[in-house]
């Protein structure tokens, strides 16, 4: 059976212009960071990109180690569809409770098996919608433009959950990475950029055109 075209997240949208050129080259989902990063948005700058974006785009916010009231808040305020959450959050039951399970991606670094492993607890916690699998760097929750082994995310499935692969992904590698672990989706942030925070319209519309094209 031929493999369902994968998905495409772009984070660390920070402006209209880097939106608009990912929403136009096909990206599925735009993420916007409001964890400490180069890439951090405020609420009122996120609102603003996404009252000028066309529908059927979905947008996801991004938090690290941040209470869960705050989760909720931010959503509340900007209409994102969904919450990426990594670290820990000090009560997911809340989250869970207000947004809705299905509203919540979560957020794994994974440097062994065993990472894999702890992960269902936190799924199973949750109640999330998806998984995303990033490299584990220490000190830092994401966007760190490293990889980490692949062969560790093909084992993900026992998660029962989609599967979103980040981690130093390039528009030179995602067509690898798709090929073998074979995710519902990818994410990309810091290999389609021209410096943190802007984006790079060629980088962005060579990884699209790589993800895609891979099935």
């Amino acid at each position: 059976m031929k493999q369902t075209e994968v998905r495409v997240k772009i984070c660390g949208i920070t402006n209209i212009e880097d939106a608009l050129i990912a929403v136009e080259a096909g990206a599925d989902a735009l993420g916007f960071v409001f964890a400490e990063s180069p890439r951090k948005v405020t609420v009122e700058t996120a609102v603003d990109i996404l009252r000028q974006l066309p529908p059927f785009i979905m947008t996801v916010g991004v938090f690290a180690n941040q209470p869960a009231q705050e989760v909720v808040r931010t959503l509340e305020k900007t209409g994102l569809h969904l919450a990426q959450l990594h670290g820990g959050i000090d009560d997911l039951s809340v989250i869970g409770s207000e947004l809705g399970c299905r509203r919540v991606i979560r957020g794994i670094r994974v440097k062994s098996e065993s990472d894999i492993q702890d992960a269902s607890h936190t799924c199973a916690q949750c109640g999330c919608a998806a998984v995303l699998l990033d490299a584990h760097v220490e000190g830092l929750m994401g966007g760190t433009g490293k990889t980490f082994d692949w062969g560790l995310a093909t084992k993900a499935s026992v998660l029962g959950r989609p599967i979103i692969l980040a981690g130093g992904l390039t528009p030179a590698n995602v067509e690898e990475a798709v090929k073998e672990v074979r995710p519902y989706a990818v994410d990309v942030s810091t290999g389609v950029e021209a410096f943190p925070g802007k984006k790079d319209p060629d980088k962005i519309k060579e990884f699209i055109h790589n993800a895609k094209k891979s099935v």
